[in-house]
């Protein structure tokens, strides 16, 4: 499906292209091909990979399956990092403004992940939220200074997520995210045992903070790579690893391949989408994101609710109910 949608993706646009005339050798064709339309493709699968997998890894790290580069301030971080590079370095490069999102977006995750372990009593559902109260205040600090120094207008690149200015020359710094994403596989068994804890991870002999450290860094540097180069996308770290999780579990080596393929086919899918919806104009493909994403999410929780239940009824109905559900458990045995 993902070499199919790529394929079909490099002759989707305002200007038609045809396989005819590309491998007929019109040079027309074939200078639009390579500055446009194949780094669009490639900053697409690097996002949906490096998205995804971000977000599979803060949701192994913080265990909890609503924490990701959106909901964990990741992405509001980076953008104010890139709003400082533009006032105090207004000269910068592409890559100067890397180098400022890759530090606000380590220690903005970091700040979060830092408070969140110092709430005693925590829920699934309290730690996005405390994670979306930060990046809010974060985001209103960014527009108070976009505002004050008039700089709204160029901020608004970054944003809302977009594919539409990437060209040649402009977004090979998101290729950072192979080399993260491939850093992230190799560390995925002490991910694993991180996420189950502090003291499980001392016992196992993990060094916790610094693999938890390490991690959350790949995260924010794969985040604040796409951010810079496409612009804020949410909705992909959050459903992508989780949709997957579902039919594939929760240990992140056996999930992490799975989590980057289907991230790209969701990225690249809504793209699509977002080019012919209202052709020959196009729409952000953040908007598109925002609304399969939230229809999606819905139907997520839905299923877990009612699949939840179904479960405890289950349990509940069997012979011994919980008693021997937990004799079971004492034994090791599967319940």
């Amino acid at each position: 499906m993902l070499v199919i949608l790529s394929v079909w993706s490099l002759f989707i646009g305002v200007l038609d292209i045809t396989p005819l005339a590309l491998l007929g050798g019109d040079l027309e064709t074939l200078e639009l091909f390579l500055i446009s339309r194949l780094p669009r493709l490639l900053a697409i699968l690097c996002t949906g990979v490096g998205m995804s997998v971000a977000g599979l890894i803060m949701q192994q790290l913080c265990m909890n399956k609503f924490v990701s580069p959106t909901t964990g301030a990741t992405i509001s971080s980076a953008q104010f990092g890139i709003l400082l590079a533009l006032l105090f370095w207004p000269g910068s490069t592409l890559w100067g403004r890397a180098l400022f999102a890759f530090v606000f977006a380590i220690a903005g995750t970091w700040i979060f992940v830092w408070f969140i372990q110092r709430i005693q009593f925590k829920d699934a559902v309290m730690v996005p939220l405390v994670g979306i109260m930060f990046g809010n205040v974060i985001t209103g600090i960014t527009n108070y200074f976009a505002y004050k120094y008039e700089m709204s207008q160029t901020l608004s690149t970054w944003l809302v997520g977009h594919f539409s200015m990437v060209l040649r020359g402009r977004y090979e710094l998101v290729y950072l995210v192979v080399p993260l994403v491939i850093l992230a596989f190799v560390f995925a068994n002490y991910f694993n045992i991180v996420g189950m804890g502090k003291d499980f991870s001392k016992n196992l002999g993990v060094h916790y903070n610094f693999v938890l450290f390490m991690g959350l860094s790949i995260a924010a540097m794969i985040t604040a790579s796409v951010v810079v180069v496409v612009g804020s996308i949410s909705y992909i770290g959050l459903i992508v690893p989780n949709l997957v999780a579902m039919f594939k579990g929760d240990k992140i080596r056996g999930t992490l391949v799975d989590t980057a393929l289907f991230g790209s086919i969701f990225v690249l899918g809504c793209d699509m989408i977002a080019r012919v919806v209202i052709a020959p104009y196009e729409l952000p493909i953040e908007l598109i994101i925002g609304i399969v994403g939230s229809i999606v999410f819905i139907a997520m929780l839905l299923y877990r609710l009612n699949h939840g239940r179904k479960a405890v009824r289950l349990g509940l109905s069997g012979r011994g109910g919980c008693t021997d559900a937990a004799s079971a458990a004492l034994k090791g045995e599967d319940t």
